[in-house]
């Protein structure tokens, strides 16, 4: 009998899929870190027959080959771009079977010109799923923009044949398994409503209902951020990443070791502590990137080549930072600080902090002139939840290179949705060598609680 399980990687609203019939199995847009699949092929007492990737994926490492070299199953994905890996070159309409299924290459551009779907038909001639990847998602469609803005127009035409002509096709009881969830930045507003149905897509995602023009119109309008690291993971996924055996593990550094680590050459401090933590006390010029955000802040942030080592609030959040920035391409992580900050202080070395306000403070200084407010939201939230008026308006993955857009001789109140990435920000400012820059904890849910008043964007 056939079954399905899904695979989530948090952060990254990466989904990919374990399916297994009979003896045999299939993994769909495997993650890096792959030991999950072999753990439920042994679960099931199945072999992993098959690897299919949808497309070259930009936002992740895909983890084809260290699945292969795990389990030697055979790796398939599109004929349409010169893969340097892989058995399977597969064009529109080839077949594969694992077990009694048959699973059908669907060749869907638009996204990418390589994507293909994934079309699954078991014990009978009619379609019982389908692995949408970055194609048809619950709520949205894939971004249609990694080619460029000249492109976009002729990309979303295509994806807009697509889906009509191959996917909208299908039967309306079809299953959905898409390849992100909500908070993807590979595409707009995904739902969170896994898996879908072709039928329900059909009458309730608002690109469905769309004519050729308004679609195009619609899609183009979109502003989605591209986060620096797409390319390596392009070139990646293209060519195939290193084998995690063959990367060092981070090392615990005691004291005297991390201060060697911090001077070497493109080296930098990653302190995964929460945002109230750092702003308490903190190694000069370190990174502030909350654990939880380092599934995919870091890849916004910071050139995949960098040397990194780590503030930790717990030796085991280790394990979890090395996983989430693995899956982002970065390969030099070095090491960490034993016993975290608190032997840092305790050994007497030099730590800054930063201020902290709560909303009701900012409205204050607000109304006295006493700060320079900065926005450090995406710009879709802007447009779609407004902003204080009078910010200043920077994302803060574009702030590393704006600084100077700044005064230095002015206190700057910074927000966000909650304060998180406000605390990523204001390290990005510190080590830009501003003095006076506060954390405002609560950000703008904070501030609409309280009723306070915000203007909309054009």
């Amino acid at each position: 009998m056939m079954k399905v399980r899904t695979v989530k990687s948090e952060g990254l609203s990466h989904n990919s899929y374990f399916l297994s019939d009979g003896n045999e199995a299939v993994v769909v847009d495997p993650r890096r870190d792959c030991e999950i699949y072999t753990q439920l092929a042994k679960q099931d007492c199945v072999e992993i027959k098959y690897i299919l990737e949808t497309h070259r994926n930009e936002d992740y490492v895909v983890g084809s080959l260290e699945l292969q070299n795990m389990t030697e199953a055979e790796i398939g994905h599109s004929n349409a771009l010169p893969f340097k890996y892989g058995e399977h070159n597969l064009a529109d309409g080839e077949t594969l079977n694992v077990g009694n299924t048959k699973i059908l290459a669907l060749y869907t551009p638009g996204h990418t010109n390589e994507s293909l779907c994934y079309v699954v038909y078991s014990g009978s001639s009619e379609a019982t799923l389908v692995f949408s990847g970055d194609t048809l998602f619950s709520g949205s469609v894939g971004r249609t923009d990694l080619y460029g803005k000249d492109a976009q127009s002729a990309q979303a035409e295509r994806l807009y044949n697509t889906l009509h002509e191959k996917l909208l096709s299908l039967d309306d009881g079809v299953l959905v398994y898409p390849g992100h969830g909500a908070g993807s930045v590979c595409g707009s507003r995904i739902s969170g409503n896994e898996p879908t149905t072709i039928g329900f897509e059909k009458k309730t995602n608002p690109y469905l209902q769309l004519n050729n023009e308004e679609f195009v119109q619609r899609v183009m309008r979109e502003e989605l951020v591209a986060p620096r690291y797409f390319k390596r993971m392009e070139e990646y996924n293209l060519n195939g990443p290193p084998l995690l055996s063959e990367l060092a593990y981070p090392k615990p550094l005691s004291l005297l070791r991390f201060e060697e680590e911090m001077h070497e050459e493109n080296m930098i401090v990653i302190d995964t502590r929460k945002p109230y933590a750092y702003a308490s006390s903190h190694i000069p010029n370190s990174l502030s990137i909350w654990l939880d955000g380092t599934s995919v802040y870091p890849g916004w942030l910071l050139d995949t080549n960098q040397y990194i080592i780590f503030v930790h609030e717990r030796p085991e959040d280790m394990d979890v930072a090395t996983a989430r920035l693995r899956r982002l391409g970065f390969d030099n992580m070095c090491g960490y600080l034993c016993d975290g900050m608190d032997s840092w202080q305790e050994s007497g070395k030099p730590f800054n902090h930063t201020g902290t306000m709560t909303v009701t403070e900012l409205k204050s200084k607000l109304e006295g002139d006493e700060v320079l407010l900065l926005d450090v939201r995406e710009p879709h939230e802007w447009k779609e939840e407004g902003i204080i008026e009078g910010g200043r308006l920077i994302h803060f993955a574009d702030l590393p290179d704006k600084t100077e857009l700044l005064p230095k001789d002015q206190t700057i109140a910074v927000t966000c949705s909650v304060g998180n990435r406000t605390s990523i920000a204001v390290s990005i400012l510190e080590r830009a060598g501003f003095k006076e820059v506060s954390n405002v904890l609560g950000g703008m849910e904070a501030w609409t609680s309280l009723g306070y008043p915000v203007v909309r964007v054009p």
